[in-house]
């Protein structure tokens, strides 16, 4: 008995030893793959919450997480010291969302403050014009909307006729009065409309703003709606003459006179009547003797 105790105790003992070889081996192959997959990652700053337009970075703001090494974007940041150095201000220019890396292209330069000069592509400019409740479609119109332009204005060579066309098509809207926020949605009257223009629409808006009014409308972003259809409306398209006396110069509508409808008559041909054919003459006599008749032919030996 004590023999077998003794063997079996020596294969648990070898057992042991030989699971615990296993587990050692285990663990450092992860520990060693856990330290090679350290040395090849970068804390990177990111987003701790979503970053809208104008939002100042704070420490509780941003968080460092663990990015590849060989594939950091461009121009990441490893510490709060270099995304704000010395204190100074950093302030979002595009939207960031959460987990986002922060890059410099998203950000003001160290110690601005927000400016919508950032947010314009290449050969873009900003223009303001004037609006009001009316011509800023009731102060439904926010930052990032697409809007079309139209200006109103006096023909001097056609009789001071009055005129509307459409300017520009597609233009977006950058700001409302001095906000390019927008966040809330709820409707903004202002006085000011900031556009996103090239150089000679700029030109375009500032001439018409001198020579007539602007109204801006609002219109669905994307594809291009109705990008031809472009017509010049004057006092005719509207008939001014139906509803008041006519201006000067201008020609009443001509209205054509409803022709009254054509009846049409359908002749049918009279119905025919057919008329039984005339029965012979006879010289029959009819003779009735109680219920019994009987006929009886009178003369015509002579004939």
């Amino acid at each position: 008995m004590r023999r077998q105790t003794v063997i079996a105790l020596a294969v648990a003992i070898v057992l042991g030893i030989f699971a615990v070889i296993l587990a050692n081996a285990y663990i450092g192959r992860n520990d060693q793959k856990v330290a090679q997959a350290q040395q090849g990652m970068t804390k990177v700053a990111v987003a701790a919450i979503p970053l809208d337009y104008g939002t100042d970075i704070t420490p509780d703001k941003v968080k460092f997480v663990d990015y590849p090494s060989a594939s950091l974007p461009a121009g990441v940041f490893s510490n709060y010291n270099q995304l704000a150095p010395a204190g100074k201000r950093r302030v979002v220019l595009r939207p960031i969302a959460l987990n986002e890396p922060i890059l410099p292209t998203k950000l003001a330069g160290e110690g601005l403050g927000p400016s919508i000069s950032y947010l314009l592509p290449d050969g873009m400019r900003a223009a303001a014009v004037r609006i009001n409740d009316v011509s800023g479609v009731a102060g439904f119109i926010q930052p990032m909307d697409t809007v079309d332009v139209l200006v109103t204005r006096t023909l001097p060579d056609a009789g001071n006729r009055q005129v509307t066309d459409v300017l520009l098509q597609a233009v977006k809207v950058i700001a409302i009065d001095q906000n390019a926020q927008g966040a809330d949605g709820k409707p903004i009257v202002a006085k000011t409309a900031t556009l996103e223009v090239n150089p000679t629409d700029a030109q375009k808006l500032a001439l018409a703003q001198q020579v007539g009014s602007l109204s801006l409308v609002l219109r669905k972003p994307g594809e291009a709606q109705d990008a031809g259809r472009l017509a010049t409306v004057s006092m005719n398209d509207l008939r001014y003459s139906y509803y008041g006396t006519a201006p000067a110069g201008a020609q009443p509508a001509q209205v054509t006179p409803a022709v009254a409808p054509r009846r049409v008559i359908i002749r049918r041909p009279a119905p025919v009547v057919r008329t039984a054919p005339p029965r012979p003459a006879t010289n029959n006599v009819e003779v009735v003797r109680g219920t019994t008749g009987s006929n009886y032919e009178v003369g015509g030996y002579g004939s």
